[in-house]
């Protein structure tokens, strides 16, 4: 009988079932080195994590905000960051896609916090969470106990927590961008949004009327990772805990 040609798919046939045969494909890849993968969002969080990373001793490869690069590399080989959408930050963090990241108080009351540690205020990216009307309106009157207001804002969660500890009715209007033209085409009676300077308020002729807390961003790290990696995770966690102090 004439033998088969050699090729690797008649190999795999012949030796298919044989005791002591690998017919899977045989990887020369070393094995992967543990690292940790960090969730971070552009702007004003990224800037202002820059001198945590720094002190320890973390610098990006690529800046985000010039680079169409969504996974970037930094000086330590087993440290990269992930740029997603601020308010997808605590969803990567929490199903292991990232092993920490860095998210606002507000984005962690709306997404509720399953599954996350939250180690650490970091005291960056201040700002408040505030009611919002259009200037002349009886807000007093409008949040009175048994009162009724309707409002749009994006944080639902925080906004219908605040106005039911107050004994308020509240009808919430989910927007997820230019809260101020709600007060003033009539859609809303007012807005619950994050407030800085309150210069933009300012130039679309609303004020502030009641602030319902202050904002900042916070440390939040996925907690098998922390059991998993905590030989890498504890010298990162205790580096921004000294920056921030």
């Amino acid at each position: 009988m004439a033998e088969p040609p050699c090729g690797s798919a008649n190999r795999c046939r012949l030796t298919e079932g044989v005791p002591g045969y690998n017919v899977g494909p045989i990887s020369s890849e070393a094995p992967s080195v543990p690292s940790i993968t960090l969730a971070l969002s552009k702007g004003r969080i990224f800037e202002e994590t820059l001198p945590l990373l720094a002190a320890a001793g973390i610098v990006p490869a690529d800046n985000p905000e010039t680079s169409r690069k969504l996974i970037i590399d930094t000086n330590r080989p087993d440290v990269r960051l992930v740029i997603v959408r601020a308010t997808d930050t605590p969803t990567y963090v929490q199903y292991g896609a990232a092993d920490l990241g860095i998210a606002g108080k507000d984005v962690l009351l709306e997404h509720g916090g399953a599954g996350l540690y939250q180690p650490l205020d970091l005291a960056i990216a201040k700002c408040r969470l505030c009611v919002a009307t259009r200037k002349g309106f009886d807000y007093a009157a409008a949040s009175r106990p048994g009162g009724r207001v309707r409002v749009a804002t994006k944080y639902i969660n925080s906004a219908k927590t605040h106005f039911a500890a107050k004994g308020v009715h509240v009808d919430l209007i989910k927007l997820y961008g230019s809260m101020e033209l709600a007060p003033l085409v009539g859609l809303a009676d007012a807005i619950v949004d994050l407030v800085s300077s309150g210069s933009t308020l300012r130039a679309n002729n609303l004020e502030e009327v009641e602030e319902i807390m202050p904002i900042s961003s916070r440390l939040i790290v996925n907690q098998a990772s922390l059991k998993l990696k905590r030989e890498l995770l504890q010298p990162l966690l205790e580096a921004f805990a000294g920056a921030v102090k």
